[in-house]
């Protein structure tokens, strides 16, 4: 006999934690399941300065390690597994995870998303050889060398100036010629003497004996193609990309109305096409894509989760 929850959320990011916290407040039996690392994404951030009340030097794994005990200290569970199936049409929700099954009155999805990949040539090759999408976990790596920075909004500008603490030179590789970030952004990367720019390019292929050596550049308005090698005494160099992201909402293709990109569709109060089931977070429908986003989303959802079970 599987144990029932009257909540379980899937995915323990800023969305997935708020949603914990007020639906385990409100004493709804609570469960979050992660696949991955607890926290998600967020983690990966080295700093938070624009949510609310945030103290000098907050972090992401400060900011999830504050939610994790709060929502922990109102009776919530959090446990590591990955969901293969789910069935989400009846009342009781059944979610087949690769160490058990799990039952549920109400659904909270907050999958989040995943980084996009350039898709181009070595790119799969040099993934942790030279390769990267997290600054915050790979920067130390590259200390006094030089790195290459493929985007023009916040996140890529952001973790452009991150890398300017280990980094000898940072270059920010953007497409257009002009950044798409915030002014407060923009004027920090051009204030920093480490970071340069380098607009209206893109990168064609990367090449290495075992480790990132050789990036091709291509100018988008001459299609002149330059390739630029390592400096001999350094032997690699750095290529972080922030080119957006995707929805980690596979598990419920065909399942829930989605948009062409896969995010999940919802009205204001996160509810699904599916009774019961809401979603919040980065996997869902929405302009904008914030820690407090996020944060809100996911209290929405478990009210409105409590508020479905009440009237059942």
């Amino acid at each position: 006999m599987h144990e029932l929850y009257d909540l379980i959320i899937i995915g323990s990011g800023p969305a997935g934690l708020s949603a914990a916290i007020y639906g385990s407040r409100a004493r709804l039996k609570t469960l979050v399941i992660e696949k991955t690392q607890i926290g998600g994404q967020i983690l990966n951030t080295y700093e938070i300065e624009n949510y609310p009340g945030a103290q000098e030097s907050l972090t992401g794994k400060k900011l999830i390690k504050r939610m994790i005990e709060q929502a922990k200290s109102f009776g919530a569970e959090i446990i590591k597994d990955e969901i293969l199936e789910v069935e989400i049409i009846k009342d009781i929700k059944l979610l087949k995870g690769q160490k058990k099954e799990y039952k549920c009155k109400t659904l909270i999805i907050a999958t989040g998303t995943t980084p996009k990949k350039l898709g181009i040539k070595g790119e799969e090759e040099f993934i942790s050889k030279g390769v990267s999408y997290c600054a915050i976990c790979d920067g130390d790596f590259f200390t006094d060398l030089e790195v290459f920075v493929v985007g023009g909004g916040d996140s890529a500008v952001k973790e452009a100036i991150f890398l300017t603490k280990f980094a000898r030179k940072v270059t920010i590789v953007y497409r257009n010629s002009n950044l798409k970030c915030t002014k407060v952004l923009e004027e920090k990367s051009r204030k920093n003497e480490k970071i340069s720019f380098l607009f209206n390019t893109v990168i064609e292929e990367i090449k290495g004996d075992g480790i990132l050596e050789s990036i091709f550049f291509k100018n988008t308005i001459t299609n002149e193609v330059n390739e630029y090698i390592c400096k001999e005494e350094d032997g690699t160099m750095g290529l972080f990309i922030f080119i957006g992201n995707k929805p980690k909402t596979g598990l419920f293709k065909n399942k829930l109305d989605m948009d062409s990109i896969g995010y999940i569709i919802t009205d204001e109060n996160m509810k699904t096409s599916i009774d019961g089931v809401f979603a919040a977070g980065d996997c869902r429908s929405k302009s904008v894509r914030q820690v407090i986003t996020a944060s809100s989303d996911g209290a929405i959802a478990a009210i409105m989760a409590d508020e479905f079970i009440g009237n059942k």
